[in-house]
């Protein structure tokens, strides 16, 4: 069985909610941070990065959200969540899910993690103020260029979709008005009406 561990509140939340619509056998996990799990010396023999998401297979721990993402997809075929048969197209979905953990993610990051990247209070105090913008920037580009519809590939829920919806349940959090990008907002609602989802998000609390 698969054991996979998330906290609430972070990028886990996609993850959890791709194996859970796969219908994968797996065992969650909870890392409380409020208590420091993450950086405790027990977890850290999992995922030495102090993070999550981590799923533990019975080959080894996978952590980063895309290759978790993609693992959950080629392990339950069945589910259909990557267009596994077709290069281009499974590609073209690698490029959506790695612009949501390389750019995405890091413009939300500055919001609460300025230290990772600065130590001069006044420059994380920059890196806050920007995030509304670098965070509409994104949002913007997803909207206009990236995002399909009604899911993020077209017709057909892929890994991408948990990953999106995600990051956009942050956006008020960001200081972002989500009714700028009426796409990305009419699939946040859609998603969250999917029974996956909502198991997830009473998980999460």
């Amino acid at each position: 069985m698969l054991k996979f561990f998330f906290a609430p509140h972070t990028c886990a939340l996609a993850s959890h909610i791709a194996l859970e619509e796969a219908g994968a056998d797996y065992q969650p996990v909870r890392v409380d941070f409020s208590k420091n799990e993450q950086r405790g010396a027990d977890y850290l023999k999992i995922n030495p990065k102090g993070r999550v998401p981590a799923l533990a297979s019975d080959r080894g721990i996978l952590t980063e959200t895309p290759a978790i993402l993609l693992y959950i997809a080629q392990t339950h075929p069945k589910a259909r969540l990557a267009p596994l048969e077709d290069a281009f197209e499974l590609a073209r979905l690698q490029a959506f899910t790695a612009y949501l953990c390389s750019t995405v993610h890091v413009a939300h990051a500055h919001r609460m993690r300025g230290t990772r990247w600065a130590d001069d209070p006044a420059a994380i105090e920059e890196m806050k103020r920007k995030v509304p913008q670098t965070v509409s920037d994104c949002f913007a580009l997803m909207e206009a260029e990236m995002f399909k519809g009604p899911f993020v590939m077209g017709e057909t829920f892929t890994i991408a979709d948990p990953y999106l919806f995600t990051l956009a349940t942050w956006l008020e959090g960001d200081g972002v008005d989500p009714a700028r990008f009426p796409k990305i907002l009419a699939h946040r609602t859609r998603m969250s009406e999917r029974p996956a989802v909502a198991k997830v998000l009473a998980a999460h609390g």
